[in-house]
């Protein structure tokens, strides 16, 4: 029997990975063995599970606590999947689904089930994938809506800006001369130029 490799996922550097990482411990993962990824399932493009790819041999077993940690692409986690078990020959356990366990049910009917049963599985976890998009670009439309604004505070312009503009606009100073006594770069004052004649 070859090596036990856990493999855990969370969307954002925000969310919690101890339940998933409980979870290995309980079954038997090294600790050092535990490969963890903290971005989306959209595709398998992530540092630690490369890392993982490289370090599995054949007659290893890879763990995950559910299928959509491992992705939440139906064609990607179809893909992967044929090349973990048929290429790279690891076993794979999905601990929340005993019937996504290749180690077990090898004949043609156990291989069709986990195959269905895997295919049902992804479309679920794409198919929340995209709910979780679309429900967050429902959010942020009512807060922008509601007059909620994104992204970084602006910065309060210069006491001496609206001078500056006024030498700069009537040719008595170049615009890196009037950034300069702003103490701003040379495109942040033309853009708030840019934005001041907009706004008149």
């Amino acid at each position: 029997m070859g090596n036990i490799y856990g493999y855990i996922r969370v969307s954002s550097i925000g969310q919690n990975e101890r339940r998933q990482r409980a979870a290995m411990l309980r079954r038997g993962v090294p600790a050092d063995n535990t490969y963890t990824d903290r971005q989306s399932g959209k595709d398998f493009r992530r540092p630690r599970y490369q890392a993982l790819l490289r370090r599995l041999r054949p007659g290893d077993q890879l763990c995950v606590t559910s299928i959509d940690r491992l992705g939440r692409d139906y064609r990607e986690i179809q893909r992967q999947w044929r090349f973990l078990t048929q290429e790279k020959k690891v076993d794979i356990l999905v601990f929340d689904m005993p019937l996504l366990d290749t180690r077990r049910d090898r004949d043609l009917l156990g291989v069709f089930i986990a195959d269905v049963v895997l295919q049902v599985l992804s479309f679920v976890a794409q198919s929340e994938r995209e709910n979780i998009r679309k429900r967050q670009a429902e959010g942020i439309a009512v807060a922008k809506k509601n007059g909620v604004r994104f992204g970084r505070k602006p910065k309060p312009l210069p006491e001496n800006f609206f001078r500056m503009h006024t030498l700069w606009k009537n040719g008595k100073i170049s615009a890196a001369e009037a950034a300069k006594r702003c103490g701003m770069a040379r495109s942040t004052f033309r853009y708030q130029a840019l934005a001041l004649r907009r706004s008149s």
